[in-house]
Parts: C-alpha cells; sequence; structure tokens
C-alpha cells in the first residue's frame, strides 16, 4: 500500500517506531528514520538524528528532503503523575514537548513540503485514555488532547489540498516497559505494536483518501 512513497517516521528508536518501519518496508516504502538517538543502524533507511523539540533543527534537518509523501509522527512518552494540585511546571512541560511539541513541529515543517507536491499524509499518535480526563494523568492526557485537537484542526484547513490529517488512538500498547509496569495484567488483550503499525500504514497510504480528521480507536481486546 506504501509501494514508491518516500515516508516519514519519528520516534524511530522506540518499538511502535520500529514496528511502523518495518511495516512501512514491507509495503515497498523508503523510510526516513528519525530520533534523538538510534541505538543501531537500521538497514535500508535513512537515519536522521534530531531534537523533535526543537523547531528549528526539525526545519533544517529537512531541508533539502522535497519529497514527503506520509509523515507518521510517533515520537511521544507516557507518565503517570501526582495529582493536579501537587503537581509542578516541569510534569507539564515534559508531557507536552514529547508528546505535542514534537508532533507540532513535525507537522509544521512537512506541510509547507507536502503542499508543493500537491499532497500527503499525516498521521498522529493521540491516546484512547485522553477522550477524557483521567485522575493522575492530566499532563499526559492534556497533551494527548492538544495532539487530537492539532490533527481535527490541520485535516480542516489542509483537506481541500489532497493531504489528509488522521490518528490513531491506541489504549495500552504491548511493549516491554508496559509489561513490566503491570506484570498482573493480561497481557494478550492489549495492542501489539504490529497490529497498531499497520492501521498507522493504512492511513498514509492511498486506500485512506476519503478519511480525514479522524481519531482511530486501535484498542485490542482491552
Amino acid at each position: 500500500m506504501l509501494n514508491g512513497k518516500s515516508v516519514i517516521v519519528t520516534g524511530a528508536n522506540g518499538i511502535l517506531g520500529r514496528a511502523v518501519i518495518d511495516c512501512s518496508i514491507d509495503q515497498g516504502a523508503q523510510v526516513i528514520a528519525v530520533d534523538r538517538i538510534f541505538d543501531e543502524d537500521m538497514a535500508g533507511v535513512n537515519q536522521v538524528i534530531v531534537d523533535l523539540c526543537d523547531p528549528d533543527a526539525v526545519a533544517q534537518a529537512l531541508d533539502g528532503i522535497d519529497k514527503i509523501d506520509a509523515v507518521f509522527n510517533i515520537a511521544g512518552g507516557f507518565a503517570m503523575g501526582p495529582a493536579v494540585h501537587e503537581s509542578c511546571a516541569s510534569d507539564w512541560d515534559h508531557m507536552l514537548a514529547i508528546n505535542f511539541s514534537t508532533t507540532r513541529n513535525m507537522c509544521e515543517a512537512v506541510a509547507p513540503k507536502m503542499l508543493n507536491a500537491g499532497g500527503g499524509k499525516i498521521v498522529n499518535v493521540g491516546a484512547l485514555s485522553a477522550r477524557e480526563g483521567q485522575g493522575n494523568m492530566s499532563p499526559y492526557c492534556v497533551a494527548k488532547s492538544a495532539v487530537m485537537r492539532l490533527t481535527e484542526s490541520m485535516s480542516k484547513e489542509l483537506r481541500d489540498q489532497n493531504i489528509n490529517v488522521n490518528a490513531v488512538l491506541p489504549s495500552i500498547i504491548d511493549t516491554p516497559t508496559n509489561r513490566t509496569d503491570m506484570p498482573d495484567a493480561d497481557h494478550s488483550k492489549w495492542v501489539s505494536p504490529d497490529d497498531l503499525a499497520q492501521v498507522i500504514c493504512f492511513l498514509g497510504s492511498d486506500s485512506a483518501r476519503a478519511v480525514h480528521g479522524a481519531l482511530v480507536p486501535v484498542v485490542g481486546l482491552s
């Protein structure tokens, strides 16, 4: 479904990022992997090291890359926290930076390129839990909610220029970290990174040309 397309994957060094890269390559895409650090070289992948929280660095990293058919904004992170009245500014700044700013900076950098090229696909990662507020998760829920509103706004701005902007809303993703944090949970009901990657790649393909501003729940059996 992505045959011959040029795809950017942010958060490429993480579990989900790697799954999305594998899925994209399997579907015939050329992948540009973006992250702050890489644990190893990825065969057949153009690796770009950049701090996604720095908008100028993101714009500079993409300078000279004109063919961008799809962007998969995977970069992000989760942390439980104290109650709102017990939280501090750094709690909010960190969650907003790694979840919202990384997505916004990449979207702002690639949208003009897609407009010049006549179209493209942007897929962001929200969170099922952020559809409403959750106790001891306020910074995370606010940050992911911002990603979801950004997705809807950009979709309305760009849909008439042949640019699709959508987001997936996963529940708990089956990662080693989540298994360690929740050892007694039924992991078989969680969303596998490979299954989530399939949905992301679908939204980045021409098969999803009619899908605009969707926030797609991907929950497995959870």
